[in-house]
Parts: structure tokens; C-alpha cells; sequence
């Protein structure tokens, strides 16, 4: 390695030694970076100085200075149109210059290199990086000239992963802020109805998700009856979010003032239809428990994954299929309603396909007959207790598998002697 490629390498390693440091905010580090320059014997520089760009004034204005130079005034600004080495820089860089501002020459500043810093900014006049570094000294060397190139790639590069990272942070706030949102408005686990017991919870794949449920009690006004909900938004993240919190909210409203299902599945579709143009999908189970004597269960299947009926009496199983297509999917769609009965020790099982299609390590789904056995063993347990058994078995089962979902489901078991 030649004495140029050593004098290189080791100005990098300063440079990036000076840049690796920890700071507040990206002016912090472009400060420390000009004074450490300043300071260092290394580079024989009188003064140094921050120049940030006004797009809208066309124009650069000085937002900090540094060294053995007579003081700027505050705020000093310079004219692009004064200055051609600034429409240069996009292209170049860097360059050297003698000073052609009478008061910068009059601070002591004559002859100087600059080196743009940051995104390259586009605007009606043309094409400047945000920031521009000016260094001043009784001579300029060549070899300056490289280390100010070095200077600049090392800080451009410190300003993107300080932005990243304040990016980063930002979305890891604001996914934090809706997981906390979407878990406030999910209801209490347990809720009890009539002689029901009724035990819910949803385990999201990351800080939040598209799986949903809730319980929405009849107005006191009407018979006494209980809507339960669960449902899939077919986007991942943020949007499912979104969607499933937006779905979950409109159910909630038209609860109350549209009383047939019918009637309210039908709405709901055209309105995911026309609010969510490019993630429509949304599977949706809806029922309702009612006091009548035969304990007659109302529901609708808008796609969603088939809940397990368990039927005490003659230890049989059935799977509750769709009654209507997916929400939004189409407009004006139809669906109809059908029944069950509840009778005494019977189970129904509401969940989503993360559940049935939880995989393990060998990509075998967890699947309806290991959720069906689950059930027989654990029958005599209460709603929360098989609920939560089922859960554990899932997550148990899944453990090596690289593929997560969402996971929500609710236990709803009809209790009393035989």
C-alpha cells in the first residue's frame, strides 16, 4: 500500500472514529464533526463552518461556525446566484475556492474548500445538498481535498442511519401507540350471559393485527340477546389494524340500530367495499345469543373460518360453513342467516385460521381434528379454561415453525346439570 492509500486510510478511520459518536440530533453530530476537524492537527485547518440550504430563498444560510477566523454574523446568509461554486457542488462534491464575499474575506477567510453533506434536494433553481461544509486555511492542500471527499461520503452516510433510526423509532411509537389502541378496545375475556359463559382472547403475531372480537350486549329496550363477533382482516400489520379497528367499530354502531343481521352484513360488506378499495378481503362470524327456551343461536359466515359445534348430548361435531362471501369482496351482497341450538354442555368454538392453520416444524397444520380432541378431553373445564388450554396446545405445537398469524378465539359453552 502506497503513502497516499495510508494517508487515506488512516484520515478514514479518524473520520469515521469522529462520526461513530453518539448524538442528540443530526446539527449536534455536523457541529462535533466541524470542531474535531478544527481541532485536529491532522488537517492544519483555520475554521469551519455549517451552511444549510433554504430551498424556498434560494440561498444557504450559516447555521454554525467554528475557529481561528473574525466571527460571522448570526444567521449570515449567502446567494446562490453569488456563489457558482454552490450549483457545482451536486456533481463535484467538493471543491476549492478563493472567496469572492467581502464580508467572509474580511473575516479572514480567502481561499477555502467546500463539501456537501446529506440529500442531494431538488428545487425550481436546480439540484444542492442540504448542507454544505466550508473549511478556510492559509493554504489548502490537495491532499485536504481528498479528506474533504472522505469528510463528506462518512457524513452523508451518518445522516441517513441517524434519520433511519429516527424513522425506525418513529413507527416502533406509533405501532406501540395503535397496539395499545386495539387492545383497549378489544373487551374483557370473560363475559357471562344468561346460562353462557363466554371466554375470548386474541394473541396478535406482531404489535398489532388484523384479528378482532367483541361482545356487543343488546339495548336494554329489546329482548335480551348477546351479538358476538370474530374476524380476519386479510392485510398484515398497520393496515389490517386499521381495517379490523374501523370493521370492529361500524359493527359496534349499526348494533344498535339495525336489528336484523341480514340487514346489518349486508351494509357492512358495501361499506368495506367502498372504504378500503385496495384491501377489501375481511372474513367475518357474527351470532347472536338469545333467553328463548330452546337457547337458539342466530349467525352468519361472511367466509370466515368454520366454528366447531360440540353437541354434548350426542358427542358429535359440526362446522358452522359460510352463509355469504367474503366482506368487500363484491357490492350488494346477500347472506343468509342460520341457527344452532345450545343445549346443556354444549361448546361452540369460534376462532381464526391461525388457529387451524398453525404449523410446525415439519409444515403440518395444527388442523380441526387435534382442535376436536382438545375439545373432548377438556369438556367438563370452564369456557376461559378450555379456551386457554387449546391456546397453549397451538403455541406448543408451532414453536419451530418460521410462519406465524394472528390467533384469536373464543370459547362459548352452554353450563348446567344434566
Amino acid at each position: 500500500m502506497d503513502s497516499a492509500s495510508k494517508t487515506q486510510k488512516r484520515i478514514y478511520k479518524l473520520v469515521e472514529q469522529i462520526s461513530s459518536q453518539k448524538f442528540s440530533d443530526e446539527r449536534t453530530f455536523l457541529q462535533n464533526l466541524v470542531r474535531q476537524v478544527v481541532e485536529s492537527p491532522e488537517f492544519q485547518i483555520t475554521g469551519g463552518r455549517i451552511w444549510e440550504l433554504l430551498p424556498d430563498k434560494k440561498a444557504y444560510r450559516l447555521l454554525f461556525q467554528y475557529g481561528n477566523v473574525n466571527k460571522i454574523p448570526d444567521n449570515y446568509i449567502l446567494n446562490i446566484d453569488d456563489q457558482p461554486i454552490l450549483k457545482e457542488l451536486h456533481s463535484e462534491k467538493t471543491k476549492l475556492q478563493y472567496e469572492t464575499d467581502k464580508l467572509l474575506k474580511e473575516s479572514g477567510i480567502f481561499i477555502y474548500s467546500a463539501t456537501g453533506v446529506g440529500e442531494i434536494v431538488r428545487t425550481k433553481w436546480g439540484r444542492f445538498y442540504e448542507y454544505v461544509l466550508g473549511f478556510n486555511a492559509p493554504e489548502i492542500l490537495q491532499s485536504f481535498y481528498e479528506t474533504l471527499s472522505i469528510i463528506s461520503t462518512i457524513a452523508s452516510t451518518r445522516l441517513h442511519d441517524f434519520r433511519l433510526i429516527q424513522s425506525q423509532e418513529k413507527i416502533r411509537q406509533d405501532l406501540a401507540r395503535a397496539s395499545e389502541i386495539q387492545r383497549n378496545l378489544l373487551p374483557d375475556h370473560s363475559i357471562n350471559f344468561s346460562d353462557f359463559e363466554i371466554y375470548g382472547i386474541c394473541v396478535p403475531d406482531s404489535d398489532v393485527g388484523g384479528d378482532f372480537f367483541d361482545y356487543l350486549p343488546s339495548l336494554e329496550t329489546e329482548e335480551n340477546r348477546l351479538a358476538i363477533l370474530i374476524g380476519d382482516a386479510s392485510s398484515k400489520g398497520l393496515t389490517a389494524a386499521i381495517q379490523a379497528l374501523f370493521v370492529s367499530g361500524a359493527i359496534s354502531m349499526a348494533h344498535k340500530f339495525v336489528p336484523k343481521i341480514s340487514s346489518l352484513m349486508y351494509h357492512l360488506n358495501n361499506l368495506v367495499y367502498e372504504t378500503f378499495p385496495l384491501e377489501r378481503f375481511l372474513t367475518l362470524f357474527y351470532c347472536e345469543l338469545s333467553e328463548s327456551s330452546n337457547r337458539l343461536v342466530l349467525y352468519a359466515n361472511a367466509g370466515h373460518t368454520e366454528p366447531i359445534h360440540y353437541r354434548r348430548e350426542s358427542d358429535r361435531f359440526s362446522l358452522l360453513q359460510s352463509t355469504g362471501g367474503i366482506l368487500g369482496l363484491v357490492p350488494n351482497q346477500k347472506f343468509n342467516i342460520e341457527n344452532i341450538r345450545m343445549k346443556i354442555g354444549d361448546i361452540l368454538i369460534l376462532l381464526t385460521d391461525g388457529i387451524v392453520e398453525a404449523e410446525n416444524g415439519k409444515n403440518e397444520f395444527f388442523g380441526y381434528d387435534r382442535i376436536k380432541e382438545l375439545i373432548l378431553k377438556y369438556r367438563d373445564l370452564s369456557a376461559k379454561e378450555i379456551a386457554l388450554q387449546i391456546i397453549e396446545e397451538v403455541q406448543k405445537f408451532s414453536t419451530s415453525s418460521q410462519f406465524n398469524d394472528d390467533r384469536t378465539l373464543i370459547v362459548i359453552k352452554r353450563t348446567g346439570t344434566f
